[in-house]
């Protein structure tokens, strides 16, 4: 049990990363500032208390305040009014590091640009843990969050980053992890090498690695559950192909509101010749 001797924390706000599973995936320094902190904040309280509880850190009156997407605008200012008294602020999201797809980046944003100190206290994160298993290359790295719920959608948002020269990383929900990789198939190639990392640090943790067409194939019909993690290795050094240009201009030509937009978006995405890709469009158009 961690003891309560309470020490006086700056003034300010201060991150602390929280574990992504294994409750003993916090830091010594983070257990301090949640023991001595004047004021807590929580992305969720009750995940906060039973991690509290786990680690005998105790609240002894304290105020831990919900904080969240849909009650930021009413709570950011209370916060930020608690650090201009000179209070330190601890804020926790409901696992790993606070402001990796969270909402404490409005928080952040807020306190620095009321003049205030804002520290982190940095651990856990399921980005940088799945880099880690994945066993592709982490030099250079996207991280592109949880990419849009539908479809075509969620086929632009690839497209944007099908050149990018690193890995990609993103959070998925497990109901919709099947049709997220059958869409990056269709817009990176289905042998671009990736990893689907389910359940890191927990007790079923599982990490699964190949070529993307070989893990929408496994993916397919099976819902998992648990939180999960997408790791797509960098693009091969290899021409576009037509399937891939076909499907990339597809997608641009039902978004883009005239068909030289379409072209342009393509070309600005890939670098071929506009020559090129306006002829393909013109095909593609006339099959409809």
């Amino acid at each position: 049990m961690l003891a309560n001797n309470a020490q006086t924390l700056p003034s300010g706000l201060y991150f602390v990363a929280t574990p992504i599973g294994a409750a003993r995936d916090i830091t010594l320094r983070g257990l301090d500032i949640l023991r001595d902190a004047d004021v807590l904040a929580a992305e969720d309280t009750r995940n906060t208390r039973h991690l509290l509880d786990i680690h005998g850190v105790t609240l002894n009156g304290r105020p831990l305040i919900p904080y969240h997407d849909h009650n930021g605008p009413v709570q950011r200012p209370r916060l930020m009014a608690m650090i201009a008294e000179g209070k330190s602020v601890a804020y926790v999201s409901d696992a790993g590091t606070p402001l990796i797809a969270d909402p404490g980046f409005a928080l952040a944003r807020a306190a620095i640009a009321g003049g205030f100190k804002v520290i982190t206290a940095p651990g856990a994160s399921a980005l940088l843990a799945a880099l880690t298993v994945a066993g592709l290359p982490t030099d250079r790295f996207f991280f592109g969050g949880f990419l849009p719920p539908k479809s075509a959608a969620r086929q632009k948002a690839l497209t944007e980053l099908a050149t990018v020269p690193g890995s990609l990383v993103f959070y998925e929900s497990p109901k919709r992890v099947g049709k997220m990789l059958t869409d990056l198939v269709q817009v990176l190639g289905g042998d671009r090498q990736a990893a689907v990392c389910r359940e890191l640090t927990k007790k079923f943790e599982e990490v699964r690695r190949g070529a993307l067409a070989d893990l929408a194939g496994q993916y397919a019909d099976e819902t998992p559950k648990g939180e999960i993690v997408v790791v797509v290795g960098p693009s091969p050094e290899r021409p576009m192909d037509g399937d891939m240009l076909t499907t990339l201009l597809t997608t641009a030509l039902a978004e883009q509101s005239s068909l030289k937009d379409a072209v342009a978006a393509v070309v600005a995405t890939t670098g071929l010749p506009r020559k090129q890709v306006y002829q393909a469009a013109l095909e593609i158009e006339g099959e409809k």
